[in-house]
């Protein structure tokens, strides 16, 4: 359950920080609101989330993983090309999610 709750934080952090490259520095008003709305939204659930899991293990699978997935957005989305070196890194990332899930004793399973 607490891996579920950081899941939908991660996915309105990713919503959010989509909506605050659209709001084109806060000139729109529509995705503006959003960039509020989902951040706090994410916010409001990595605290649930904080309830059950350790605030380190928390930040880095939240923050990892929202690194990923606006990186992937960003290429989809908004065109933004990546080098070799950054998605080697990001790769290293998420192999950091996957160390920290199967063998830290410190995250529940």
């Amino acid at each position: 359950m607490p891996y579920l709750i950081l899941f939908f934080a991660v996915v309105a952090e990713t919503i959010g920080t989509t909506a605050l490259q659209a709001s084109q520095q806060f000139t729109r008003l529509a995705p503006s609101i959003v960039v509020v709305i989902a951040y706090g939204i994410s916010f409001a659930l990595l605290g649930w989330a904080l309830k059950f899991l350790p605030v380190g293990i928390a930040y880095a699978i939240w923050s990892g993983l929202g690194i990923v997935l606006i990186a992937f957005i960003g290429f989809v989305v908004f065109g933004q090309r990546l080098d070799p070196a950054a998605i080697f890194g990001m790769a290293m990332i998420l192999g950091g999610i996957f160390v920290i899930h199967l063998f830290s004793k410190t995250a529940p399973h």
